[in-house]
């Protein structure tokens, strides 16, 4: 009896505890036509960061320099991909540790908005939509697809349990919640919002809700909710931001106007020009708002980097376009934690509308690079020679299909009476070296539909095929189905070709390879290796203009991909990643064995025009 006696007071005290929690009010809400905080008006002054997308040893540095600027709040998508690499199995340790990022926001003076999604786009991987999902034949992301729904009410739940005591109505920073992610842009199935927006309530987000559109009318019947604030996503000069308000306001009046997304900057594109826009541009859309007390989140404040295999892709009608690892997006503090221009024009532009009594902080010292004296990379192991056991497969199979979500995969064939004709890999997704006993002969790169190429091999002969996933789309109709490697039937001389080895390369692990002097012999993708001491406290860059195409992984960390193509043409490595003396190198160069190659690190990144 005692017992049960005890376990009714626990649960009253729990019961008072939620009616405490209740009786204090929320912190933040929606009063008509603006927000207030703890009973005031409140214009919301935010700009965009990823946690994910930057070291966490730099996280209150670079959320200080937001505060200097003048932001009160800052923003952040969950990426459900890194969270939940696997069916669950989660993820919220160090770099993906979101409760502490908000916490730390906190910490310097900002509120924030939270993104969870489950779509967020953000340039990522499949828009964030974990590749595992791929692997249920015809299941339908955002969709009714009860597969994709259950998988959608486990995520939402698992970031609930971290975030809930930072709820703004608990007291905490968190304002509000976002529900999906410019949904009008993709589809127009308001059963599916009202289910995810049903979703994160059941959760426990029991913040103000808030969907995010262009500001087309039709993009905004098609991805609000009655009941959901409405913000809208744009950029341009103030002409072009009076115009976004005016359709807002067309479609819906008295009710809080903000800019969910004003782009200061944009993302870029391999093989394409590198986009900057004016700093005057930005400072002007943002002293226009605050003039008219219209709230706004810059995108973004502070891009960062889209390490390993973050990046995504667009698609321009049926033309394939991946991203860059940088992510810097022209922001106002680059990719390396410096304020640039538009940081200081934009700090101005806000210190003009600042409430009574509110001053900015002072700017905290800015974060240092440095330079590494140029190097060789003196060791090397070719790919082929670095394989892991295959497996037999009748047919050769999307990545997925073998439980594979990123990184590289390998199509093995033997001819022992030698092959010639065309050789049609169907669909390439996305780049492809095919070698002849381990000897690049031909190149297929899908931005430009390459699917096929001629072969004359001699009795004996290996055909390697090494696909390359370069990024799932991650924003339109295609991101629906962005299986990866080798995804139609192949056939040679107009015949399937079947019966293949096949080995899975996600690289997450490089222990394994075995490494010997000088350059190996065979004229393929090949791993290199080299070391380098530093002494010097900073970051810097890896200048990869004497690279081709690849992959670059220092002390572990996988930094990202390059191209010669560009316009990015070095890649982003972090003083936290450093370590004081010996540093290793290991670089995948795909475009064949070299020479013994070399590279440096420099202070700044290096970009190119593309030709």
């Amino acid at each position: 009896m005692r017992f049960k006696g005890l376990k009714r007071l626990a649960a009253l005290g729990l019961v008072m505890t939620a009616l405490s929690a209740q009786a204090a009010g929320p912190h933040f809400a929606v009063v008509g036509d603006r927000f207030e905080l703890d009973g005031k008006p409140y214009v919301i002054r935010a700009g965009e960061m990823h946690y994910a997308r930057i070291p966490r040893s730099f996280w209150r540095e670079r959320l200080q320099q937001a505060r200097a600027m003048g932001l009160n709040t800052i923003t952040t998508y969950v990426f459900w991909n890194l969270h939940e690499p696997e069916p669950g199995r989660f993820d919220f340790s160090d770099n993906l540790d979101l409760a502490a990022f908000i916490r730390t926001a906190q910490d310097v003076g900002l509120n924030v908005v939270l993104r969870p999604g489950p779509y967020v786009c953000a340039e990522l991987d499949f828009g964030g939509f974990p590749a595992w999902l791929l692997r249920t034949p015809g299941l339908r992301v955002r969709s009714m697809d009860p597969r994709f729904l259950d998988a959608t009410a486990r995520y939402f739940k698992r970031v609930a349990r971290e975030v809930a005591p930072l709820l703004s109505t608990r007291g905490g920073p968190i304002l509000m919640t976002q529900v999906e992610n410019e949904y009008g842009s993709y589809g127009e199935d308001h059963e599916y919002m009202a289910a995810i927006q049903n979703q994160i309530r059941e959760a426990g987000f029991d913040t103000p809700l808030f969907t995010s559109d262009g500001p087309d009318p039709t993009l905004l019947d098609r991805g609000t909710l009655p009941g959901v604030t409405a913000v809208i996503n744009f950029n341009g000069s103030v002409d072009d931001v009076k115009e976004a308000f005016a359709q807002l306001a067309a479609f819906r009046q008295h009710v809080p106007r903000m800019a969910g997304e004003y782009w200061a900057g944009w993302f870029d594109h391999w093989g394409e020009r590198r986009h900057q826009t004016s700093p005057k541009l930005a400072a002007d859309a943002v002293d226009w708002m605050l003039g008219q007390g219209i709230s706004f989140n810059l995108y973004m404040a502070h891009g960062g980097t889209s390490f390993g295999w973050q990046p995504g892709a667009n698609s321009a009608g049926a033309t394939y376009q991946p991203d860059t690892t940088s992510y810097d997006y022209d922001a106002a503090i680059d990719e390396a934690g410096r304020p640039t221009p538009k940081f200081f024009a934009i700090r101005d532009a806000i210190a003009r509308h600042l409430p009574p009594g509110e001053r900015l902080p002072e700017l905290p010292k800015s974060a240092a690079t440095i330079a590494v004296p140029r190097f060789s990379l003196d060791e090397s192991v070719a790919l082929v020679d670095s394989l892991p056991k295959p497996v037999t497969s009748h047919l050769a199979r999307n990545m997925e299909a073998y439980g594979q979500g990123y990184g590289f995969i390998v199509y093995r064939k033997r001819f022992a009476d030698g092959a010639r004709g065309k050789l049609d890999l169907g669909a390439v997704r996305d780049y492809a070296h095919v070698l002849a006993d381990g000897t690049t002969f031909a190149t297929l790169d899908r931005r430009r539909n390459e699917n096929a190429t001629e072969v004359d091999l001699p009795p004996g002969s290996t055909l390697d095929v090494v696909v390359e996933n370069m990024g799932r789309v991650n924003f339109g109709s295609m991101l629906a189905d962005e299986r990866k490697g080798l995804t139609r039937a192949v056939s040679l001389a107009g015949k399937p070709l079947l019966d293949w080895e096949v080995f899975t390369m996600p690289l997450d692990d490089l222990s394994a390879l075995r490494f010997k002097r000088g350059a190996p012999a065979r004229q393929g993708p090949t791993f290199w290796r080299g070391h380098f001491r530093t002494d010097a406290q900073g970051s810097t860059f890896i200048d990869t203009r004497a690279l081709g195409k690849g992959h670059v992984w220092v002390n572990g960390h996988h930094l990202g991909r390059y191209w010669r193509v560009g316009p990015q043409q070095s890649l982003f490595l972090p003083a936290p990643w450093l370590l004081k003396g010996d540093n290793e190198i290991i670089i995948l160069d795909l475009d064949g064995a070299m020479e013994t190659p070399s590279v440096q690190g420099v202070h700044d990144p290096v970009f190119s025009t593309p030709g």
